[in-house]
């Protein structure tokens, strides 16, 4: 069906690192230096976080997985430069494995003093670093149509990202802690179905009229439509902690689109589940990573995560040549076979006898890897 348009599903990718004392590998705060000077090689593609550990980096809209690639290599490697220069480290991990949330500094800035005014130990606690790819779409209605489908999708590719075992210290037991320290925060989680956008739109301008939130970026959600961006913004995933990993997921997520949008074109609908099900598999998803079970709703049983990814592959196949992703979404076997972020930070905590001074320093040699 070479009809179809799949030029409209561009990318925009966003990483969030963490800054790192060189000596120590302990969280450091970069007084927004890092920003200051990354910005003047890399413009508005650098940003300051709420906490001063943390440095997020953004591509521009990118119209394929080929520019995506060099734009976030180049993001990384600039980055790293900058923070060398500085006197300080990156690594990118869903949480640090042993800093504490207390030391650190938020920046001052109004949006983040208002948001710790609100939300308080929850926003200073609110120490993690996330992944979040947007793919373009050709309007909002569309937009609200896919958002509603690929939810089905997020606990799958949320467990292939799993890259924060460890919080302030301590192994957790869950292959990704982020999502238990995110969700202390209101409007998280996994979103309702809308019927469509003007549905989503009256739920927003409650919340705007009743002074729950200003405008809608406060709806922090796993999945949304973007409110200023045409796409959807998939927003479930730990920062990965190679380059490839993060490219093979927003693949992932790229083609996810394109197959739904082709599915609508033939007027095939995918089965929507209940929020409350997806919610059972994002758990799973979030303590056992790609090494547990989840639940096929189909066929109503348990299934390997693994054999359910590679399920995913063979949907999503028929689009990957179509938009020219093949050799991302070829590299997910090998995450699939070589386990995660996670899983990877537990084997040199296993390997050093538990030493979480190495699982970091193993997440800084790998930020470019």
């Amino acid at each position: 069906m070479s009809n179809i348009n799949y030029k409209q599903f561009t990318l925009g990718i966003e990483e969030e690192y963490m800054v790192l004392d060189p000596v120590t590998k302990e969280l450091k705060s970069h007084e927004q230096k890092i920003v200051t000077e990354g910005q003047k090689i890399i413009r508005d593609k650098v940003k300051a976080e709420m906490h001063q550990a943390v440095v997020e980096v953004g591509t521009d809209i990118c119209a394929d997985i080929e520019e995506a690639y060099r734009d976030i290599t180049t993001l990384r490697k600039t980055i790293k430069q900058v923070a060398g220069d500085l006197d300080l480290s990156l690594g990118a991990s869903g949480t640090h494995p042993f800093s504490h949330w207390e030391k650190q500094l938020i920046t001052d800035h109004i949006r983040y003093n208002e948001l710790v005014a609100e939300l308080q130990e929850a926003a200073r606690s609110n120490l993690i670093f996330g992944l979040h790819v947007h793919v373009g779409m050709e309007n909002k209605d569309l937009a609200m149509h896919i958002a509603n489908s690929a939810r089905y999708f997020l606990p799958h590719v949320y467990a292939l990202s799993t890259n924060s075992p460890f919080w302030e210290g301590r192994k957790t037991g869950y292959k990704s802690y982020r999502s238990k320290v995110f969700d202390k925060f209101p409007r998280t989680g996994l979103p309702e179905n809308f019927d469509n956008y003007e549905s989503y739109e009256r739920f927003v301008n409650i919340l705007i009229k009743t002074n729950s939130i200003d405008n809608a970026k406060k709806i922090w959600w796993d999945l949304r439509v973007h409110p200023f961006f045409g796409t959807v913004e998939f927003r479930i995933c730990d920062v990965p902690m190679t380059i490839d990993e993060t490219i093979a997921i927003a693949a992932l997520f790229q083609a996810i689109c394109a197959k739904l949008y082709k599915l609508r074109m033939q007027n095939l609908n995918f089965i929507s589940y209940p929020r409350s099900l997806v919610m059972e598999n994002k758990f799973r998803a979030s303590r056992y990573g790609i090494d547990g079970m989840m639940i096929d709703f189909g066929k109503e049983m348990e299934t390997n995560t693994r054999g359910l990814l590679y399920e995913l592959l063979d949907f999503v196949d028929d689009v990957v040549d179509d938009i020219g992703v093949r050799g991302p979404i070829n590299y997910i076997s090998k995450m699939i076979e070589n386990g995660t972020g996670a899983d990877r930070q537990l084997k040199v905590y296993e390997e050093s006898g538990g030493d979480l001074f190495k699982v970091t320093e193993f997440i800084e040699q790998s930020f470019l890897a």
